[in-house]
Parts: C-alpha cells; sequence; structure tokens
C-alpha cells in the first residue's frame, strides 16, 4: 500500500522496501535470492532510462521559463552591444594599374600576387601614412593608422583596393581619399610607370556600415538564454530520483499500487 506524502521518496528507497515486501508476501514459498536480486537490478536499470516524451513535457510544462530565459538573455547582450560595441564605418577606393610609358612592362611585373605585395607595401609604407596623419591633423601614430588600413588584390584582375576602417564615417572617407592621391603620386616615383588609373574615390554614401548587427546581438542572446534554462530544465528531470504519481511505482518499480491514502495538512 503505497500513501501520498508531501516528503518525496527515493526510487531506490521504494526498490529496497520493494524487495522486504516481496520476501515478507511470499514466505512459505522458498523465494530463492537470485530472483528477487533480479527484480532489484531490473528496477535500477529502468530508473536510468531517459524518458524523452517527459523531456518534452517537462519543457513545455516550463514554456514561461523557458521565455523568460530567451529575453533576459538577449536584453544581457543588447546590453553587452550598446556598451561595449563600437560603431565602425569602412571605406573603400580602387585603383587600375596601368603602363603606357614604362621601360617595364605589364607582362614583366606579373600582376597578381607578387605586385599586389608591392603594392601593399608602398600604400602602407611610412612615409605614405605619415603623409597622409600630417595631411589630415590625426590625432593617431603610424602603426595606429596601418592597422586601419587594408590593401587587396581581387583575384584575377589588376585592381589593387584600398580599405579604411574606422569608427567615424567622415574620417573614414577622407583618409580612404588623401591615402589614395599620396599612393600614387608615391608608386609613380617608386615603380616608374604611369600613374594608376582611379576608378572609384570614397564618397560619404559609399561608406559602409561593418558594426555587429544590434539584431544579432539580441537573436544569439535569445537563443543562448533559451539553451541554458532548458538545460537546466532536462538536468532537472534527469536527476530528479524522486516517485510522485502512482504511474511512477508502477514505471520504476514494476508494482501495482493497491491503494492511495491521501495526505491531509492539519492546519
Amino acid at each position: 500500500m503505497i500513501g501520498r506524502n508531501p516528503l518525496l521518496l527515493n526510487k531506490e528507497r521504494y526498490t529496497v522496501l520493494a524487495e522486504q515486501e516481496t520476501r515478507t508476501d511470499i514466505q512459505g514459498a522458498a523465494p530463492t535470492n537470485e530472483s528477487t536480486t533480479a527484480v532489484v537490478v531490473q528496477n535500477q536499470d529502468n530508473a536510468e532510462e531517459i524518458d524523452l516524451l517527459e523531456l518534452f513535457f517537462a519543457l513545455v510544462h516550463n514554456w514561461r521559463v523557458l521565455l523568460l530565459g530567451a529575453l533576459v538573455g538577449a536584453f544581457i547582450f543588447g546590453l553587452i552591444h550598446v556598451i561595449f560595441i563600437k560603431p565602425s564605418y569602412q571605406a573603400s577606393t580602387e585603383l587600375y594599374i596601368t603602363s603606357n610609358d614604362s621601360m617595364i612592362s605589364l607582362q614583366d611585373l606579373q600582376i597578381g600576387t607578387a605586385i599586389a605585395e608591392d603594392y601593399r607595401f608602398i600604400i602602407t609604407s611610412r612615409s605614405v601614412l605619415n603623409q597622409v596623419i600630417e595631411s589630415l591633423q590625426l590625432d593617431l601614430d603610424y602603426e595606429q593608422l596601418k592597422k586601419m588600413i587594408e590593401v587587396t588584390n581581387p583575384n584575377g584582375t589588376h585592381i589593387i583596393r584600398t580599405t579604411v576602417k574606422t569608427g567615424d564615417l567622415e574620417l573614414s572617407r577622407d583618409i580612404a581619399n588623401k591615402l589614395l592621391s599620396i599612393s600614387i603620386e608615391r608608386i609613380y616615383q617608386v615603380v616608374g610607370a604611369s600613374e594608376p588609373s582611379v576608378i572609384d574615390h570614397s564618397e560619404a554614401s559609399a561608406v559602409e556600415d561593418v558594426s555587429p548587427s544590434f539584431r544579432k546581438f539580441l537573436l544569439i542572446g535569445m537563443l543562448i538564454g533559451l539553451l541554458v534554462v532548458a538545460v537546466i530544465i532536462i538536468v532537472r528531470v534527469i536527476m530528479n530520483s524522486t516517485l510522485r504519481t502512482e504511474d511512477d511505482v508502477e514505471k520504476y518499480l514494476n508494482l501495482t499500487v493497491l491503494a492511495a491514502i491521501p495526505y491531509y495538512d492539519e492546519k
């Protein structure tokens, strides 16, 4: 006979009680220890099984907690974005490499990886960047400005693309355009070829906002918050070794409930 009590009983304790009751009920039938042990082992194995349906209903039952976790995660990540993520703007310019009156032919230079490296070093050279700093009166040194600049050569082209990334839209544009004009002069002096042709100057309307998206941060925060709460709920369900209903007794102990005594709290 199993009574309902607010103090939830452990499955292992029920297993021991079931073993003792089995021995008492079948006295005179000379039960063997092997059969009793098999019942205990079987019950313990059943207790270790994970009921996926039970986990699903536990998550559905706690949907408000899951929603709260998602909202808290979104709030935290949104706060991180506002406080720690600084705006970032990227301006770009493009040059086309030509060689009209140079003694060095375009074929000899073999535009590609090698020539792109030559132009990258010239554009980001100390002399060029120091001229940019002086012309724009920037509160930066050579190393700081160099970290803001990237020079690339798209595959299969004779184009040199220079991008400048700063936290100010107009500053990115001004640095990109000033670097373009100074680089053209310096390339002509060093390489001795004709000046590269300008494909694109940087304009304010073409400057890109490359800051991490606020919406993306909110979405990531919601997913992480939801996942954390779901894991906590699942772990609590798996680690819960209590018998709450008559169905639990039949499921984990393979015993039939003959009667249930309701608990009455006298106050």
